[in-house]
């Protein structure tokens, strides 16, 4: 059994891919036995072939890449490479991420001395390497409406300032799906990812269900790397419309009805306003108007690609 098991999911974004392999390999001590999975998510064929050959060229026997022949988003690519592992902890990391130091043994070592801390993130920082925001609070209806700035003021104990460099471990509510380290009998017991949600909000899904167990999340700033941040997905209102699609799921599935009900009005009227001002987000009002379904997902327009 290895120690860790690294997960990534690369979907036309080979270069990133194996960008982020060599930096593990360089940055990871010996003393850590890991492998690491890689899921193609059905990416087009050429970008499938260069990062095959890659992970071919390389004589190492802990790296596997195996691919999909469907799009299953972030949740499901992940759940797709777990059937591939076999480690007491699993790191999944984005792809467009490079180590700046031995991560995996920094937070290793966290869980190890601390039983209560059931996810640990690292401390992101910018390809230029100013800082980058690695810790946020759970999507509420308190903190759509109130929003962060405003909880962070009447409660900064239940929901420490995002913008502040810290130095020691801290509890959070919940850290970025860029990089997420928890122990595998720990993610088993949840039943790992929501696979219902095809993009965004996968980790404050699993960091609820997580503290639910009373295993709760923390931030290890000892621990760094860099995060090129969304390399492999490219803004557009379809990306938009997925995010909020994904937040009323997230909202209906954690705090029932009426906090989706109050989020998804709250939306609409904003939507409807800045709508007037902006005609590329009159489809976006008129997805919330609908309810914005998970009918609507991007995961509903996946095709099975054979080659």
């Amino acid at each position: 059994m290895f120690d860790i098991a690294i997960i990534l999911i690369n979907y036309n974004s080979s270069e990133h891919t194996i960008n982020c392999i060599q930096s593990i390999i360089n940055k990871t001590s010996q003393e850590i036995n890991y492998q690491i999975i890689i899921t193609d998510n059905c990416s087009k064929k050429e970008d499938y072939l260069a990062l095959k050959a890659f992970c071919d060229s390389i004589s190492i026997s802990n790296l596997e890449l195996h691919r999909s022949n469907i799009n299953t988003g972030f949740g499901g690519g992940n759940m797709f490479a777990l059937r591939y592992t076999n480690a007491k902890y699993y790191a999944f990391i984005n792809n467009d991420t490079l180590f700046l130091n031995d991560c995996l043994l920094i937070l290793k070592t966290a869980l190890d001395n601390n039983p209560s801390i059931g996810i640990a993130g690292a401390q992101a920082y910018k390809e230029n390497r100013d800082f980058m925001i690695s810790l946020d609070h759970f999507a509420s209806p308190s903190r759509e409406i109130l929003g962060r700035n405003f909880l962070e003021f009447i409660n900064p104990k239940k929901h420490p300032k995002r913008k502040k460099r810290y130095s020691a471990p801290i509890q959070v509510n919940f850290i970025p799906g860029s990089f997420m380290f928890l122990r595998a009998t720990d993610f088993n017991e949840i039943g790992g990812f929501d696979t219902t949600i095809f993009l965004y909000y996968e980790e404050t899904d699993l960091c609820l269900r997580l503290a639910k167990k009373t295993k709760y999340a923390y931030l290890i700033p000892e621990a760094e790397f860099i995060h090129l941040h969304g390399a492999s997905t490219e803004k557009s209102i379809a990306i938009k419309k997925e995010l909020k699609i994904s937040l009323l799921y997230i909202l209906r599935k954690h705090y029932g009805y009426l906090g989706y009900k109050i989020v998804l009005i709250y939306l609409i009227l904003k939507y409807f306003i800045s709508s007037v001002f902006k005609l590329k987000n009159r489809s976006l009002f008129l997805l919330l108007l609908s309810g914005a379904p998970i009918s609507k997902s991007l995961k509903t327009e996946q095709k099975i690609i054979t080659v």
